[in-house]
């Protein structure tokens, strides 16, 4: 088990678009060197950290102190373990508070320093990021406690999903009920509570795992009150570090939050129309298709849809969509439709590959960050819904046996 690495993003000052997870996840941990990590880190007191300590069971692993810069992780030191474990890191002395981790492999301690201080840890390989203990350091033993409970949660959101009696809005409900649970409990004992301290800010980049996708606990894209969390942090820090470079990142995150936060809250303003309001059990898809047009899954109301996410750039995609065809080609006839919403970065590949299919093809140009994939509670890609003709949500692939059953019992 590990922590999965804390999104430390910069802004910069400019607007972040939408983008395939994967490449901003790589774009986010590109390489420095480490004379730049000497650069940002270094303080002109000329006095000195210190992390020091064992990892047992880790002979011959070699153990990275790496600077978790707001360009991504960059390794400062490493050393050799021997049968001993023991190890020692130094660095300068940081103006404000500085984050750090330990590394074997995928297995990760994230520590905090904010001092000439004195760190202890000591910790059992392979189970180090679960299992450790930590001396000389509040902020770090706080980080500890959020690092666990961030364990914690990800162990129930698995459980939900993985509850073969759930139906899709029980376990998005269920999903939803336990990250908001646990983000209240961490803004109540620790942001707002000591909100210029180093494990704030850690708290605020904390993820969770769905299904394929890392998302950000606090998502300041597209949410009013994730904004206003991180909005009090950057306060906090402007008062306590004035000069730091994390206290700018975060009021760049605050204030595009704040805009990305209007203009959804337009367009989700503008694009009610009251002459196609209707009580439905499905949550709408609006986007446009492969010819510009756009498309609302409501539409469809009176047929039977195979609600369909897909990636057409992803290994297997040509032999799930001869799959499509197939059922399309025996069931279309008798009312089924299909409504597939493809999430790839690439307009032009998308227009290509989808040129001759015969059934309704959108796409979300926002890919793997669209909003449907956390409404649908989608935890993989691809996968596929079935809708009855009252637009009524059915069943998801993970529940259905027997395809052409399930759609032969709704037609």
């Amino acid at each position: 088990m590990f922590v999965s690495s804390i999104f430390f993003s910069t802004f910069a000052g400019k607007t972040v678009t939408l983008i395939d997870m994967k490449q901003f996840i790589n774009r986010i941990f590109g390489g420095m060197t480490a004379v730049a990590a000497v650069l940002i880190i270094s303080s002109c007191t000329g006095k000195s950290f210190n992390i020091s300590g064992t990892i047992t069971e880790a002979d011959d692993s070699t153990l990275y102190l790496e600077h978790m810069s707001l360009a991504g992780p960059v390794a400062i030191d490493s050393v050799k373990l021997s049968e001993t474990g023991h190890f020692s890191f130094s660095g300068a002395d940081p103006e404000a508070p500085e984050f750090y981790r330990l590394r074997i492999a995928g297995q990760i301690i994230n520590l905090a320093v904010d001092s000439t201080e004195q760190i202890e840890v000591n910790a059992q390989y392979p189970t180090m990021s679960a299992v450790y203990d930590v001396k000389g350091s509040d902020e770090c033993a706080k980080i500890k406690d959020l690092a666990l409970q961030q364990m914690d949660l990800q162990r129930r959101i698995d459980a939900i999903v993985a509850a073969p009696d759930l139906g899709v809005e029980a376990v998005r409900d269920s999903v939803e009920s336990v990250l908001n649970t646990y983000k209240n409990n961490v803004k109540l004992q620790y942001i707002f509570r000591e909100p210029m301290r180093a494990y704030s800010y850690f708290a605020l980049f904390q993820t969770v795992r769905l299904g394929q996708m890392e998302s950000l606990i606090f998502n300041p894209r597209s949410s009013e009150d994730d904004v206003k969390v991180f909005a009090a942090v950057a306060t906090s820090w402007d008062t306590y570090y004035p000069k730091a470079e994390r206290g700018t990142n975060l009021h760049n995150i605050a204030i595009e939050g704040m805009k990305n936060v209007r203009i959804l809250q337009n367009n989700q303003l503008a694009n009610i129309d009251p002459n196609v309001v209707n009580v439905s059990n499905v949550i709408d898809v609006n986007l446009p298709d492969n010819k510009g047009r756009q498309r609302r899954l409501t539409e469809l109301k009176g047929k039977v849809v195979l609600l369909d996410f897909h990636v057409f750039a992803a290994e297997g995609s040509t032999e799930r969509i001869m799959q499509l065809r197939e059922i399309y080609n025996k069931y279309h006839a008798q009312g089924l439709e299909i409504f597939q919403v493809s999430l790839d970065p690439d307009e032009h590949f998308w227009k290509t590959q989808t040129a001759a299919l015969p059934w309704i093809c959108v796409r979300d140009e926002r890919g793997v960050q669209s909003e449907y994939l956390m409404s649908y509670n989608i935890q993989s890609i691809p996968t596929f819904f079935l809708v009855g003709r009252n637009s009524d949500l059915d069943k998801r692939d993970s529940q259905i046996k027997d395809l052409d059953a399930e759609i032969q019992s709704l037609l």
